[in-house]
């Protein structure tokens, strides 16, 4: 394998992965809040259950990456394709870091440094669930946030029930 290869798939694997950020929020703001709301409800209704009815969305977002994965991997080789499994996972795994256990807390862990990104992140997404409702609601994205969330003064939620 040689540099210009590595390069050239780092570059796809990132590009990938910011792209992904559009397809989920335009996924979160026009099938999540649209006609998939029936499975979506469940993530924005106070509740003490381990899973939700949205946790279907993590199954239907991997198996792009799984498909890939597979096929360009075992079926017919090509690393670019690899390069764009890669990000799409990676994607996942930023959303479960972020939003599964940092925001919502599904597992109790949250990181002793915030810098004012992640709090803005943060403070977007518990605005966006201020609204129990499919309507009404903003800050659809996960990696960007406008200015406009930055929090005058940050805390986080104690726990899971106040953030949904």
């Amino acid at each position: 394998m040689n540099l210009t290869l590595i390069l050239v798939c780092s570059l796809i694997a990132i590009g990938t992965f910011l792209f992904w950020e559009f397809v989920a929020w335009f996924t979160h703001k026009y099938i999540m809040h649209g006609i998939l709301w029936t499975w979506h409800k469940s993530h924005h209704t106070v509740h003490d259950h381990a899973l939700e009815k949205n946790d279907l969305f993590a199954l239907v977002f991997s198996i792009p990456s799984i498909a890939l994965f597979y096929y360009f991997s075992l079926v017919d080789y090509n690393p670019y394709m690899l390069a764009v499994a890669i990000g799409i996972f990676c994607y996942g795994v930023f959303y479960l870091v972020f939003h599964d256990i940092i925001v919502h807390q599904r597992m109790k862990w949250r990181p002793e440094k915030r810098s004012k990104y992640l709090q803005r992140m943060i403070q977007a997404h518990y605005v966006h669930h201020s609204k129990h409702s499919k309507d009404g609601c903003e800050a659809f994205g996960f990696l960007f946030a406008p200015k406009k969330y930055e929090p005058k003064k940050f805390s986080f939620k104690k726990d899971r029930q106040e953030t949904q």
